[in-house]
């Protein structure tokens, strides 16, 4: 079928005039109506990934501002520094494999995880779980641009202390200052080129990113250490603050809060594993992961133990840290870690919610959203529209309803991981995959029902739980709280189990391949070329291309 055919068939004749014009140039390049070249599998030119480039990429998404405050909350519910990381070794291995394990189904089909939703929940159900994710990753886009807009106001400290004394011209009810708002401002257009740069180019800024904020982070400790002397202060030796069954269900609340702030990665790991070179080079994830997570949580416990000597007061924030070396060296050196700071941020918000969001918006509207200007949509919306620093001065319940977005996000992910390995045994039909008339629409509600039931049983029981977070009025027995804290387990193993049992019983014997149909390269490749590009057609067209 001919591309202008195709959109025909689905749209209608188009019509005449300046609007029709109109429309035709907000369509993306190479769009056949149901996708584009962005949502298509991965051409083999572009798969570039290699090993290193996953390390990098994870490096990237830890050394973060974010990822050295994160022993903080847990020392606060009554850990001590060396139970804080070990939970976070655990939580962090424990999420690797998850995402390792999901990511495999991009590196071997090439296909997004949007895409890969569809074999589970069917072709239109798959579009409200994509919704879930998109909003996840938008507000925390916002919520990062503003840990950016820190590192930029560090630097500004750094090269001009005067600026500390900018008076504010912004009222209180703003919940943001003058000197606030410029950094803001100052981050937001220095990021945006970086959306701009396509998915399998980026790594080369994650590399880059690999070996600096490694450096900063071994500087800071080395100086702190030198200087302070912390292994004789109370933090570096206090002891956990709860005891017996308290401490076990505090550890298990910090479990499922670590994993849970990987969440979203793990259902979208398909996203950046369909950029791999072989499944292979992927592996790496399940050491590179835990193993910088649990490495600059440590950094965070050495400059938070020396801070209380050095300054005063414990700081678990880098950037408050650095903001302290007020002295000529000092400013400079404050400078630079600050830009490596940057640098990791604005990493980390690309690879973790832009470009993730951007990938669900392309999903939902394919003939005008490619990922170039759907990261575009979610930088202006997520910075701008949301009002991130409302959110962070007034709204600590939606902060904790962010946070336990996993209730849902956990069995989304289980029955995923359950739907390729052990329903379909890893045999999908790619095509298929594109095909809203195809086997993976299930009924004529392109829902399939069996995901549907498990999805539900996933998060119904744990949503008591969830509720307090949110609203601290309400009080449940302790039952349902200790039950929350299984969440992430919970969530994800009596989803992938009851989905798996339904199949089992009530099977879609449509779906039950005896092989796998894997991208037509060749096709990929020749679409790319062609001027005009030919409809990708039904799953029968390119099977038999």
């Amino acid at each position: 079928m001919a591309k202008d055919e195709a959109v025909v068939a689905e749209y209608g004749a188009a019509p005449s005039g300046l609007w029709s014009r109109i429309v035709k140039k907000l369509e993306v390049e190479g769009n056949t109506g149901h996708s584009n070249r962005d949502l298509d599998p991965v051409p083999p030119e572009q798969r570039v990934w290699n090993w290193w480039n996953y390390i990098s990429y994870w490096i990237s998404d830890n050394f973060t501002p974010s990822g050295w405050r994160k022993a903080a909350s847990l020392m606060a519910i009554g850990m001590s520094w060396k139970v804080a990381l070990i939970n976070v070794a655990i939580s962090e291995v424990l999420i690797a494999a998850v995402i390792t394990i999901n990511g495999y189904v991009g590196a071997k089909y090439h296909i997004s995880f949007t895409v890969q939703s569809r074999a589970s929940f069917g072709y239109y159900f798959s579009i409200l779980m994509i919704s879930m994710r998109m909003i996840v990753g938008t507000f925390w886009y916002g919520i990062s641009t503003y840990t950016g807009a820190e590192c930029i106001r560090s630097m500004i400290y750094a090269m001009s202390p005067s600026f500390r004394n900018v008076p504010n011209a912004l009222p209180k009810s703003a919940n943001i200052d003058t000197q606030f708002m410029i950094s803001y401002f100052v981050y937001f257009v220095s990021i945006l080129p970086l959306h701009y740069v396509p998915i399998h180019r980026i790594r080369f800024l994650f590399t880059l990113k690999a070996i600096v904020t490694p450096i900063i982070g071994f500087g800071i400790m080395g100086w702190t250490i030198a200087n302070a002397s912390v292994g004789e202060q109370s933090l570096w030796s206090q002891g956990n603050t709860v005891h017996g069954s308290e401490l076990a269900w505090v550890f298990m609340n910090g479990v499922y809060a670590n994993m849970g702030g990987w969440a979203t990665l793990a259902v979208n790991a398909p996203d950046f594993t369909r950029y791999a070179i072989s499944p292979k080079h992927t592996y790496t994830m399940a050491i590179a992961l835990p193993l910088t997570a649990t490495l600059i949580t440590f950094f965070g416990v050495v400059g938070a133990a020396g801070s209380k000597v050095l300054f005063g007061k414990i700081l678990w924030d880098p950037l408050l840290f650095i903001d302290n070396w007020t002295s000529p060296g000092g400013r400079a050196a404050a400078f630079f870690c600050a830009l490596g700071f940057y640098l990791a941020q604005a990493c980390a918000n690309i690879s973790a919610n832009s470009i993730s969001a951007a990938n669900d918006l392309n999903a939902m509207f394919p003939r005008f959203v490619n990922i170039r200007r759907g990261q575009f949509i979610i930088a202006f919306v997520g910075a701008w529209a949301l009002t991130p620093w409302n959110i962070l001065t007034s709204a600590s319940a939606f902060l904790s309803f962010m946070s336990g977005y996993s209730v849902w996000l956990a069995p989304l992910c289980g029955i995923m991981v359950s739907d390729f390995y052990f329903v379909h045994g890893q045999k999908y039909d790619v095509w298929e995959l594109y095909n809203k008339h195809g086997i993976y629409r299930y009924n004529k509600w392109g829902t399939n029902w069996r995901s549907f039931v498990a999805f539900f049983l996933g998060w119904v029981p744990l949503f008591p739980g969830f509720l307090p977070t949110v609203n601290k009025s309400v009080s449940l027995p302790v039952g349902w709280k200790h039950l929350y804290y299984l969440g992430y387990f919970y969530g994800f193993g009596a989803a992938a189990l009851s989905y798996w049992v339904l199949c089992y019983f009530w099977p879609a014997k449509q779906t039950m391949l005896e092989r796998g149909v894997y991208p037509d390269d060749e096709l990929l490749v020749a679409r790319d070329v062609e001027e005009e590009g030919g409809s990708l057609g039904d799953s029968s067209e390119k099977k038999s291309a």
